[in-house]
């Protein structure tokens, strides 16, 4: 699908994010709201019960669109998914994303011995292909969806724990090697399995490559030369996330990754962070999703209204929260708040806010 080049008219979802991702001004700015949870109580079911069955996650999924109205649909489950496929457990609550259960390599040595598993033997990974697969038959190429992987550098946090995984990186480079090549097969394996099945991109969450975690020499050494590995072996765009994680001091080495969207953190300068983006990569964020559980509508419309201000004009940007999933407990009401600023203000050409 081509994007429209002009901002008049109404554009579908695809088009719009297809448009400001080349740097051009839609109709408005893209609202990529990445409600997860939500879809369990648009159906009146538990966290765990709605996980169960793939159908209720797309139902889910195509409600909450419906709903608030926001750009794209979202394929993720929750984190721990991934490591249930390595043989791990979830843990599931009322009120929350589930926690991976006990480290699936209890020992430095198992590394050894492992072998990525297979997309095609895991249920829990069949079940989020097959949302992918009712979610693109619904869509019809209009509405964009985002499919998710853990980074191959940040997936170990919930492998090993993030103790020993620290331990591991700064003290058995040739073990942490390995895990990283391994990690990667997977990685790969599983973001092509749902590019295949409908996804129209992947969002690569890699929290462990932000500045909040490590620092740019590190980076630079590994989860760098790690991600520009594997997403170009990828056959879908990428977005780079970091999951609320600050990425000021990596920002001019990130374009080099080959992501086509980076996650931004409400504690970086947007503004600034669009000037040194603008025109090489876009930007998706910055809404606080923590803070966004005590907003009311008018302070989710200022800030709405501040995000565009700081990095809207000229495209380049996706309006969404800065962790890639709405907290459970936000309400519905700031949701649509957030929703209704965006149409308000999120229109181009943005005159309001422009500085010759």
């Amino acid at each position: 699908m081509t994007p429209s080049s002009g901002s008049s008219g109404t554009m579908t979802s695809m088009q719009r994010t297809l448009t400001s991702l080349g740097h051009q001004e839609p109709d408005r700015v893209p609202l990529l709201l990445l409600p997860v949870l939500q879809g369990a109580r648009e159906l009146g079911l538990s966290i765990e019960d709605y996980f169960a069955k793939p159908e209720q996650v797309a139902e889910g999924q195509l409600r909450l669109r419906e709903k608030i109205g926001h750009d794209c649909l979202y394929t993720f489950y929750y984190a721990a998914i991934e490591t249930e496929a390595w043989g791990g457990t979830a843990i599931f609550r009322e009120d929350g994303p589930p926690n991976a259960g006990a480290p699936v390599i209890r020992r430095f040595e198992d590394i050894k011995h492992l072998t990525p598993p297979r997309v095609e033997d895991s249920p829990s990974l069949l079940k989020v292909l097959e949302t992918t697969r009712r979610l693109a038959e619904q869509a019809r190429g209009e509405v964009p969806i985002i499919g998710v992987v853990m980074s191959p550098f940040s997936l170990p946090v919930i492998q090993l724990g993030f103790e020993p995984y620290l331990v591991l990186m700064h003290e058995h480079p040739e073990l942490f090697e390995h895990l990283m090549r391994l990690n990667e097969e997977f990685c790969v394996a599983w973001a092509n399995a749902q590019v295949a099945a409908g996804a129209n991109a992947i969002c690569y969450f890699d929290p462990i490559s932000s500045s909040t975690i490590v620092p740019r020499e590190r980076f630079l050494a590994t989860g760098f030369e790690i991600a520009r590995r594997t997403l170009a072996r990828f056959e879908a765009p990428a977005a780079m996330h970091f999951a609320s994680g600050r990425i000021a001091p990596i920002v001019d080495d990130l374009p080099a990754t080959g992501a086509a969207l980076l996650g931004v953190s409400w504690q970086d300068d947007l503004s600034a962070l669009k000037g040194a983006c603008r025109g090489k990569v876009s930007l998706l964020g910055n809404l606080n999703g923590i803070a966004m559980r005590h907003w009311t509508p008018e302070q989710a419309e200022a800030e709405v209204k501040a995000a565009i201000a700081a990095a809207g004009p000229g495209g380049g940007f996706l309006l969404g929260d800065n962790h890639g999933e709405i907290p459970w407990q936000v309400p519905d009401a700031v949701l649509m708040a957030i929703a209704e600023a965006v149409e308000r203000w999120g229109r181009y050409p943005l005159d309001w806010c422009r500085v010759e």
